[in-house]
């Protein structure tokens, strides 16, 4: 097997995260596969390039240096992006880089440069949540999909914001080197799940506040860990230690959620990654996701996204059947 070079494209006030996750990522496949990758850092000058974070990296080549075939270009992002967009040289190397690499891929707001090097013209893309709005109103030739932690184009990948890049790069592995490997990285870096491109960016956890203090704070954790308990108002309330009625008020505000509403979201995401990542039956995802029968889940399914849970899973399969 020959040895794979990756580059990673920095700026001044790149993302450290966009930087170093995916880099890591490549590292591990490399202690597990010798031999597999050489990674590289370039930038458009020699010393150390400043992140936006102040960190200093110095990138091992400059992009004049770095020549020759490329298997793999990810452009990174972060508070710079904006000005690296504008230099119109980094932008020329970018576009050039890319006609000769196997596939390019972005983090987060490196999406920007790609789409400024054309490259998104004509596919899907996704970047961070905060940016998707203004990717699609200043490059209308790109197809903003906001929703995805990562998306696949043919040869051009993009990722959502910072962390997702560690999902784009393990996505890269595995199409390298296969599923086992991928996984097997993911237990190395404690990767809570290693989450499928189509997942969305947001969880119910996220889309909710959380709680500014206990208890509610250690029972919406322990409402993840039991979706199949009974998790009604009063049951919650017995748990926190507080009457029905106070506790269905401070719940709703320090959440921005019911309770029931709460409850459900959660429930309701558990389902989809189950129906998304797994074969398991309708009926079982419907016990140990606490909606107890799959008619309960149907009318959920029905009700919020818009399908059967059985159409959904036919819709995630073909949607990502489609993107690969």
């Amino acid at each position: 097997m020959s040895e794979r070079l990756v580059v990673f494209v920095i700026y001044p006030g790149f993302q450290v995260l966009d930087l170093t996750g995916p880099h890591e990522v490549f590292s591990q496949a490399v202690r597990l596969t010798p031999g597999s990758y050489r990674m590289e850092t370039a930038a458009a000058a020699g010393g150390a390039v400043r992140a936006g974070s102040g960190l200093g990296v110095v990138a091992s080549m400059t992009t004049a240096e770095c020549a020759g075939d490329i298997d793999t270009l990810v452009v990174v992002g972060g508070t710079g992006r904006d000005e690296a967009v504008l230099d119109g040289e980094l932008i020329g190397w970018i576009a050039s880089a890319a006609g000769r690499s196997r596939r390019v891929a972005s983090v987060c707001g490196g999406a920007f440069l790609l789409a400024a090097a054309g490259l998104l013209d004509g596919r899907r893309a996704v970047t961070h949540w905060a940016g998707c709005e203004r990717l699609a109103r200043e490059y209308p030739r790109v197809t903003v999909d906001p929703d995805p932690i990562f998306v696949r184009d043919g040869n051009v990948w993009t990722s959502a914001g910072i962390t997702a890049g560690m999902d784009l790069a393990l996505a890269l592995v595995e199409e390298d080197l296969g599923a086992e490997t991928a996984r097997a990285i993911a237990r190395r870096l404690v990767m809570f799940v290693q989450r499928p491109g189509g997942q969305a960016q947001f969880s119910a956890q996220l889309a909710a506040q959380a709680p500014s203090r206990e208890p509610l704070r250690e029972l919406v954790a322990w409402i993840a860990e039991n979706l199949d308990a009974d998790l009604s108002v009063p049951a919650l309330a017995e748990r926190a230690g507080m009457s029905e009625r106070h506790f269905a008020r401070v719940f709703a505000a320090q959440t921005g959620r019911t309770p029931a509403a709460y409850v459900e979201d959660v429930r309701l995401e558990a389902a989809r990654r189950l129906l998304e990542t797994t074969g398991t039956t309708v009926d079982r995802i419907a016990r140990t996701c606490g909606f107890g029968t799959s008619e309960t889940m149907y009318r959920v399914f029905r009700r919020t996204v818009g399908v059967s849970p059985g159409q959904y899973r036919r819709h995630f399969t073909s949607r990502m059947s489609a993107i690969s």
